[in-house]
């Protein structure tokens, strides 16, 4: 599995190969070889349980300042955040599948905080143990995301909506593209396994917006 080649176009940061986005995140040892073995994930409106859009005012843009770590209350995630930039394929990077816990900021896009949409990925299960987006599919609107950044400040993020989407269409514009505020992009796998190929059919997608 290798992730999708992201590059500017524009004022969006685009993909340029649409059908390999995060192919590599979550894999674990099957057969012999590295695998990815992720759980079913599902895609949440933007509503609270009452069916109403979740509320709140979008936090002012930060100044740009690297992450270090993110927390997860609801899931009880919590990871410092490695540096992830292009491959020599331009694919995005990701973490090792040997360090499932170890989530990683793409350092080519905003600094979570700053206006835009910030990407982190991280793996759902790696060498046959979970990771730190392991229970990313219980995430619901509402929940807080919070990513602590080098310059000792903490941006605050609620989720807005998730959404489960084949690999094949990716929507690289909503991911990538410039926002009118600071957001933030949770990325993993998901949907059924393709043994044959060896990786998910899908991608798991967690927006969320600044709100502190």
């Amino acid at each position: 599995m290798r992730p999708r080649r992201a590059e500017r176009r524009g004022g969006r940061v685009l993909a340029a190969v649409l059908s390999v986005l995060l192919l590599a995140v979550g894999a674990v040892l099957i057969s012999g070889g590295a695998r990815d073995l992720w759980g079913d994930v599902f895609a949440e409106a933007a509503h609270d349980p009452g069916g109403q859009p979740v509320a709140g005012t979008p936090g002012k843009p930060m100044r740009k300042s690297d992450p270090v770590s993110i927390e997860i209350p609801k899931i009880g995630a919590r990871s410092s955040l490695s540096k992830l930039g292009l491959n020599k394929d331009g694919t995005v990077q990701v973490p090792p599948v040997s360090q499932p816990m170890q989530a990683g900021w793409y350092s080519k896009g905003p600094t979570p905080g700053e206006q835009g949409p910030a990407v982190i990925l991280g793996h759902i299960d790696g060498a046959k143990k979970p990771g730190i987006f392991y229970k990313l599919r219980e995430l619901k609107p509402g929940d807080e995301i919070l990513v602590k950044r080098a310059d000792g400040s903490t941006a605050k993020f609620v989720v807005r909506r998730s959404a489960q989407v084949p690999k094949s269409d990716f929507p690289t514009d909503e991911v990538y593209g410039n926002t009118t505020s600071p957001e933030l992009r949770l990325i993993t796998c998901g949907g059924s396994f393709d043994r044959a190929a060896g990786s998910y059919r899908d991608n798991t997608i967690v927006y969320a917006t600044l709100v502190a």
